[in-house]
């Protein structure tokens, strides 16, 4: 309105009257609008659910929730679990359908879930991002590509250099940083939380062995704005001042800049020296070709270095406050920990850093971290998008739709763990539990590549922490919210109890 005045050349003064007239349109816009829009809105909203019942007549049973909002608000009310417990009980224990992130989606559940769309990876279905996650991650001029620099090197690269093998050598560079951490961090308080201090130690660790950044300076410019990328990479988006998702895009565009600068000099550097060999997964993505036998851009470089820090910051640090959190709480489960980790530390001299023969004897051990990932696992499920029309538990899932499988539908199901809620490592002795029903790495041809390597990450971390200390909770039933990851809300504190020397 007072644009419109302006433009007419009136005078407005803060302390000086508008018309009768002025003062009349100025009271009844507000009334108004909604009068002229809302027959508007609700033509558009019929139109748009007729066209849908339409052409879906035999859809997953659910509901879209609200226009352009969708059912996000009652996603994260809920938690991701209460929201697909509720809907498989109220539509379909087996697929239901739902509109999150903007997005048509079908939510599939249980271990059949799991089973058809892992075995129909790259034939029903491909990968798809959330646009919260692409803008904020990559580079602008790849966000509406097919993203196949992306995953170009996930077939064969990353797995070449995330399997055992490759791994080993990192063993003892896990342990030497999981020492000067806890000297640093944990040693010389009697009171810690776990949640920040084990993303310092997760990202400081995927710094050092991906990129060979050991700077805390140099690691801080990398990892302050990562933070605002995480937490805003499954937002609603909506790119407006303040909000999570405008948040991750200002964070990813400093995380790009700075990873480009660190790219660059690498690649100087080894054009200078005429280096042949890589000596950290920087180097290695430096000197690989892509399926064309060209080198990738340092862009391409970096939106996989990217993908990498993602992994092994959000879900790893989650993966290892989980671990910690079921060590305080139950303290018959700590006992066991702790007598199988003392024996290895009685078998080795002070100093001598774990090998992969140390890793190996961790069996116990290995069932408590299963189990806390069962319970709490850092990752809900993944998104796909369907690339053909098909029927699946007699519904049909139209080409386009988004899907989504889920972790608890199965994690959480009585019938294939009995007493879902008990914390019970022995599940995992033996053959295990049934095929597709533990599925914390998801599954078929895109499981997750930095398995073993988060694996090794958690029980270096589990063996150093159990040998100092006791731990305690200093608030018993904290409460656990959804960001990327599951999050204790207050960041997870212990008492840290010293064991006498």
């Amino acid at each position: 309105m007072l644009q419109l005045l302006k433009a007419q050349n009136f005078h407005y003064h803060p302390f000086k009257s508008y018309s009768c007239l002025e003062r009349s349109m100025e009271a009844y816009l507000p009334y108004v609008l909604p009068l002229v829009l809302l027959p508007v809105s609700l033509y558009v909203i019929s139109c748009i659910r007729r066209k849908d019942s339409t052409k879906l007549t035999n859809a997953p049973p659910g509901s879209k929730g609200w226009p352009m909002l969708g059912e996000n608000m009652e996603f994260a009310l809920l938690g991701p679990q209460k929201f697909v417990k509720d809907r498989m009980d109220k539509y379909s224990p087996e697929v239901f359908q739902t509109s999150l992130l903007g997005e048509k989606m079908a939510i599939f559940c249980g271990a059949q879930g799991n089973k058809f769309l892992f075995m129909n990876e790259n034939k029903l279905l491909t990968s798809w991002w959330p646009q919260s996650m692409k803008k904020a991650l990559l580079f602008p001029e790849f966000v509406e590509s097919n993203l196949k620099e992306v995953s170009a090197l996930k077939r064969s690269f990353h797995h070449d250099i995330l399997k055992p093998e490759a791994l080993k050598q990192y063993i003892p560079v896990m342990d030497a940083l999981a020492r000067e951490h806890l000297d640093h961090d944990w040693t010389p308080n009697s009171v810690v939380k776990v949640v920040p201090l084990s993303k310092k130690y997760t990202f400081e660790l995927a710094c050092r062995l991906f990129l060979s950044v050991v700077e805390p300076d140099h690691i801080q410019r990398l990892s302050d704005p990562f933070t605002l990328v995480t937490n805003g990479m499954f937002s609603v988006p909506i790119d407006l001042p303040g909000t999570a998702y405008n948040r991750a895009i200002k964070g990813g565009k400093m995380v790009r800049e700075e990873l480009m600068k660190i790219i660059k000099e690498r690649r100087k550097e080894m054009t200078e020296n005429k280096e042949t060999e890589g000596r950290d997964l920087l180097s290695k993505m430096l000197l690989v070709t892509d399926e064309e036998g060209q080198l990738l851009s340092e862009m391409e470089i970096s939106n996989n270095i990217i993908g990498l820090l993602v992994a092994s910051f959000e879900t790893t640090s989650s993966a290892v406050t989980a671990v910690m959190n079921y060590l305080a709480e139950l303290p018959h489960i700590y006992k066991e920990v702790l007598k199988e980790q003392m024996d290895i530390a009685k078998s080795k001299g002070p100093d001598e850093l774990l090998t992969w023969q140390d890793i190996e004897k961790m069996k116990y051990s290995w069932n408590v971290a299963r189990e806390s990932l069962r319970l709490t696992p850092p990752a809900q499920g993944a998104f796909r998008e369907t690339t053909t029309e098909f029927t699946y538990a007699g519904f049909t899932i139209p080409k386009g739709w988004k899907t989504f499988w889920t972790v608890h539908s199965s994690h959480k199901n009585p019938k294939y763990f009995p007493e879902p809620e008990k914390f019970d490592p022995s599940r995992f002795e033996g053959s295990g539990p049934a095929p597709y029903t533990f599925v914390p790495f998801g599954g078929g041809p895109r499981m997750c590549p930095g398995k073993e390597y988060a694996r090794l990450e958690v029980l270096v971390f589990m063996h150093n922490v159990v040998r100092r200390f006791r731990l305690q909770k200093a608030i018993p039933n904290e409460k656990i919210v959804f960001h990327a990851s599951p999050t204790p809300v207050h960041g997870l504190p212990v008492h840290l109890h010293p064991h006498e020397k």
